[in-house]
């Protein structure tokens, strides 16, 4: 695709007049992120400023190691073109995701490309083996960049859920053990070991960020995003920024309610009730089957196949409520499920979820277009990395930074 045509809704403009160094700077830098290397002139016209300007900012992104050369472009009339790139080894950051079921740390380039990952699974994260676990992970990174590059480790960006110790008992988790995370400040403890800057953002929002900036989000400005883990969860996307709410938790569909309250009954279910992946653990259990089989590709093989199949029928219609209702309420473009499972069973949860929003009525609604996150499980670990990148390197901190803690 031609970079200056694409038309990305996150294009960057910047501005040739005085006093805005640094901003220009971050805005050549988003330009090169989102669309791809290419050459002064290319960048000048994307981003609005003129060649002299894109001239200077280069050369000095050159000299900070922050941008690279590529080979020149021969064939056209005049001097060759030189396409620039962000150097990958000009900066890195830290992912970490702390879910319910497991942890993930990726280590990035100022490219996007993870250069180290590493996981650990729990039945249900304890903060004092977790804690030590993340320490010694991030000496391990660090570690295995080259010693001269060190220093341009910017941060980390740690995404988990805003209860981490909430509903313990649907989840049939320790009381105790669960209380432990309403007295510890993770961020804090996280960069009190590494002694690194910390970002903190809602896991679902973490995996929203990356979706918006590294797949769907390049092409839809405004999405309902839906990833269907341990609990199912979301985030919202408006005009290309990232939503958070008065709370932070708009987008939360995994506690809409599945019908309307009645007097004298007990409280109506919540999306995350039905059709969460804990649910397709307790069918695995029942029938005496690896649960842990629910985030790989063996959950549509024979003997998962069956309950699968099964918590299919029960978590696609209970979606298509949260999705209809989203659509009359916001009119979206695009609706992006994604998972911490493998990508044939979201394929046959987009099958599903498709059919059950043919029962809808859509008069005087437009049915929003469905797609598959392009992310998958890396999606929460990835946008929590993002976040160290974007508070130095991006101008437009307000993207989704204003969902930190």
């Amino acid at each position: 695709m031609d970079a200056v045509a694409s038309g990305s809704p996150l294009r960057p403009h910047g501005s040739s007049q005085g006093g805005v160094r640094q901003y220009n700077e971050r805005v050549v830098l988003q330009a090169l992120r989102q669309h791809g290397a290419m050459a002064g002139a290319d960048l000048a016209r994307l981003t609005r400023l003129t060649p002299q300007t894109v001239s200077l900012i280069t050369k000095r992104l050159l000299d900070d190691g922050l941008l690279a050369k590529g080979d020149p472009v021969r064939g056209k009339v005049g001097q060759p073109s030189v396409p620039l790139a962000l150097d990958a080894d000009g900066a890195y950051s830290i992912g970490i995701k702390v879910g319910r079921r497991s942890m993930d740390l990726l280590l990035l380039d100022f490219a996007g490309q993870v250069r180290e990952r590493a996981s650990l699974r729990y039945v249900f994260p304890d903060p004092d083996t977790l804690l030590p676990e993340i320490t010694q992970q991030v000496k391990a990174f660090r570690k295995a960049l080259p010693a001269a590059r060190r220093e341009r480790l910017q941060g980390i960006g740690i995404a988990a859920p805003l209860s981490l110790g909430g509903w313990h008992q649907l989840l049939g988790v320790d009381p105790a053990i669960a209380d432990k995370w309403n007295h510890v400040d993770l961020s804090e403890r996280v960069a009190r070991a590494t002694r690194l800057p910390v970002h903190f953002v809602k896991d679902t929002a973490a995996a929203c960020v990356a979706e918006l900036v590294a797949g769907i989000g390049r092409n839809v400005r405004s999405f309902l995003y839906v990833f269907v883990d341990t609990f199912i969860g979301g985030g919202l996307v408006i005009d290309s920024h990232l939503r958070g709410g008065l709370h932070g938790n708009a987008g939360a569909v995994g506690s809409l309610a599945l019908r309307e309250a009645a007097a004298g009954e007990a409280t109506p279910p919540q999306l995350l009730s039905v059709a969460s992946l804990f649910n397709l653990e307790a069918f695995y259990r029942e029938a005496g089957l690896d649960p842990a089989a629910a985030i790989d590709e063996r959950a549509l093989q024979p003997p998962w196949e069956q309950h699968t199949r099964r918590w299919l029928e029960q978590a696609a219609p209970a979606i298509a409520v949260a999705v209809h209702n989203a659509a009359c309420l916001l009119d979206l473009d695009g609706i992006v499920i994604d998972g911490s499972f493998g990508r044939t069973l979201l394929a046959a949860l987009l099958d599903r979820l498709d059919a059950a929003l043919g029962a809808y009525s859509w008069e005087g609604v437009a049915r929003p277009t469905l797609h598959a996150g392009a992310i998958g499980s890396d999606a929460r670990a990835l946008g929590g990395a993002l976040l160290p990148l974007y508070a130095n390197f991006a101008p437009d901190r307000d993207l989704f930074l204003k969902l930190e803690r």
